[in-house]
């Protein structure tokens, strides 16, 4: 873009030289392209705007309706409640919390509050002053098996690799994390020197395609793992059943992406397509899973181990806790995606039709560990669509200890929902590796912004939990929010979601909604015998 816009202003000049040579009058007119030649080499200079380093003096027009939006989006843009995947107003808050201006809401709610499906939370009388409530809560993830526990942030960047993500994007959010002393999971596409320059603490996610700690056939390569794990930096270790975006699928990694350097850092041959298995070959059952990641707890030197997975089958998560309670082995945190997570490439039906959504795999994860007697030593990590404070809460009351985001940290570093993130054009220098447009995103001021971002929501969720009444938003239960379920009437989520006992699946009889599952459930098996047969 850079070399048309001078070639543009070379032939305006030209013109206006002509027409000066036959009408002298006709000087004036090289007032205008002066003056747009200097606004454009300011917008290649700034390091605030992605899009208009990349895209000088053109990009100002994205500017232009954005401060114009409240006079004309009733007729040119969209509303704050339009937009897919995510709407106007959950962008804006980002942006906003990400700036660090003003995020207060004029004239009340958008949302229609008789609407089906509304949401809300419901605050005491008795509030707590704010300042009296410990502004940077953290939840202590390490099972008993643990020696080496993780004190996590409630919220964290989700799992984004290098290759899908350019560069100075890692680089920003790796900055921003340690600034902001929140996780920054690397996504399954292997540590990188990126994910290492700044410092912020890693949780390092291996896929089904074990890129950074493989053989050449692909297999698990134990040294390779040993060598990585044991960093200070990385602080967890998370092994990738599946995520919410595309479940039973695996990663894709377009040839277009997959540079020397990339393939360098994953272990695989450069500019091919990078398909991860859809499933992991160095365990085929609930018990040997357990057993591999008992395995890498050894390797990394007692490190945090969890799994993360999108609930599909029920029994096969059942399988998993019966399999612990089988071999004593535990996982540290299981990380719940849920079927509305994002990602850079999916098949439409995988992204839409394919995964059970957020709320409802919370709530039965955290329902099987408390029936099988396993919730005081898992931690549960939240992944998808989670924006903004309120996501954050329903998540925990739900049965989350912490959250993830990944579109979250996406916007806070400039992203603008171009939805071009699988052909490496994406214009402000995120989702692509085109050395041109990543030059646009200035590592410094957009890590600066991931943290800002992550600070102000932190606060905005202890400011919710003040108003409940409550010294922590992990203290938040089901029984604080509220659903609508018609024009008239709204339930309690522990209505909606009623829990089990602890310690009530582990023998008959089972709670009646959990009981063909359990039946199912098999710990030498994910797939229930009864469909293998099929």
């Amino acid at each position: 873009m850079h070399w048309m816009f001078f070639i543009v202003h070379l032939v305006l000049f030209g013109l206006i030289a002509l027409l000066w040579l036959k009408w002298p009058w006709c000087g004036w007119l090289g007032l205008l392209p002066a003056l747009t030649l200097l606004v454009g080499l300011h917008d290649m200079f700034q390091t605030r705007h992605t899009i208009l380093r990349n895209f000088p003096l053109i990009g100002r027009a994205r500017w232009i309706m954005e401060s114009l939006r409240p006079f004309v989006r009733q007729y040119l843009v969209e509303s704050d409640l339009d937009g897919t995947p995510i709407s106007r107003m959950f962008r804006s808050i980002v942006y906003q919390r990400a700036k660090g201006v003003l995020d207060s809401l004029p004239y009340g709610t958008r949302l229609d509050t008789y609407t089906e499906g509304y949401e809300w939370i419901g605050h005491s009388i008795a509030a707590l002053n704010i300042k009296h409530l410990d502004p940077h809560p953290r939840v202590l993830i390490g099972s008993a098996q643990c020696t080496l526990p993780y004190q996590a942030s409630l919220l964290n960047i989700s799992a984004m690799s290098f290759g899908a993500l350019s560069n100075h994007a890692i680089l920003a959010l790796n900055k921003g994390a340690k600034l902001g002393g929140f996780s920054h999971n690397t996504g399954e596409g292997a540590i990188s020197d990126y994910h290492l320059r700044h410092g912020g603490d890693l949780v390092w996610q291996i896929g089904t395609g074990y890129f950074g700690c493989r053989n050449a056939d692909g297999s698990f390569n134990a040294e390779h793992f040993q060598e990585k794990a044991r960093l200070e930096q990385v602080k967890m270790i998370e092994v990738k059943l599946s995520q919410g975006a595309k479940p039973g699928h695996g990663g894709i990694l377009p040839a277009g992406k997959n540079s020397e350097e990339i393939a360098r850092i994953r272990l695989v041959e450069p500019h091919q397509d990078v398909i991860s298995p859809s499933a992991h070959h160095a365990f085929s059952t609930p018990i040997e899973m357990l057993e591999f990641i008992q395995q890498l707890r050894q390797l990394s030197g007692g490190k945090p181990v969890g799994i993360k997975l999108c609930v599909g089958r029920q029994s096969e998560f059942m399988a998993i806790c019966k399999a612990i309670i089988r071999t004593g082995i535990t996982p540290d945190f299981i990380t719940v995606d849920g079927g509305e997570g994002g990602t850079g490439a999916a098949p439409l039906e995988y992204s839409n039709s394919l995964g059970m959504p957020l709320r409802d795999g919370i709530a039965f994860v955290a329902d099987c560990l408390t029936g099988f007697g396993l919730r005081d030593e898992i931690k549960i990590i939240a992944s998808g669509k989670i924006f903004s404070a309120f996501h954050m809460m329903r998540a925990l009351a739900l049965g989350a200890d912490l959250c993830n985001s990944a579109r979250g940290m996406m916007l806070a570093l400039g992203c603008v929902q171009s939805l071009v993130c699988n052909t490496n054009r994406c214009p402000t220098g995120i989702a692509t590796q085109d050395k041109r447009l990543i030059r646009g995103l200035d590592v410094t001021d957009k890590g600066q912004r991931v943290a800002r971002y992550h600070k102000e929501t932190l606060h905005a969720a202890v400011d919710m939990a003040s108003s409940c009444g409550l010294k922590s938003p992990g203290l938040i239960t089901r029984s604080h929010v509220f659903r609508r379920v018609d024009h008239q009437h709204a339930l309690r989520f522990d209505q909606l979601y009623p829990s089990p006992k602890s310690g009530s699946f582990l023998s008959k009889p089972y709670p009646e909604a959990f009981s063909t599952y359990l039946q199912e459930a098999c710990a030498e098996q994910f797939m229930p015998e009864a469909y293998l047969s099929h």
